[in-house]
């Protein structure tokens, strides 16, 4: 799978996250701080990050920032792109299944070496509900402006 990944700071846990996915076997498309003459705000590198998955070079992305919410809000403004703050691995299991989210988004500040494995866990081994009401409310994001 090919996922974009932004952070707006070269902090451990960011390059652990490259780290963790490429070992993986996924293909990673870095963005911001995990790129050499990027810029490196929250803002644009989430966006950019966004941006492959809403024009198809990537599959999904991960953006990072120090508390998550400012990546997660600019990934959210590409249309098309279902990012979901996780802290945990509940909340990634839960945004794959009833939000079908496409974006991960992650604390820089909160997420240690092991709890980030446990929530790429709980990411990958989710996927999309079937369930009617399920289906209708991801439908409905693309009617809402």
């Amino acid at each position: 799978m090919r996922i974009a990944v932004s952070s707006d700071m070269d902090e451990p846990v960011a390059r652990l996250l490259v780290d963790e996915l490429r070992g993986r076997g996924h293909t990673v498309l870095p963005h911001g701080a995990l790129r050499a003459g990027d810029r490196e705000d929250w803002a644009w590198s989430a966006e950019s990050a966004a941006r492959d998955v809403a024009e198809g070079r990537a599959d999904q992305a991960v953006v990072c920032c120090w508390t998550g919410t400012g990546a997660s809000i600019a990934a959210n403004k590409v249309p098309g792109v279902r990012a979901a703050l996780c802290v945990d691995a509940y909340s990634a299991d839960g945004a794959r299944t009833w939000n079908d989210a496409n974006t991960l988004a992650l604390s820089l500040r909160l997420t240690s070496g092991p709890l980030l494995r446990e929530i790429l866990d709980a990411w990958f081994a989710g996927g999309p509900s079937a369930e009617d009401d399920d289906r209708a409310n991801v439908a409905h994001l693309e009617e809402i402006r």
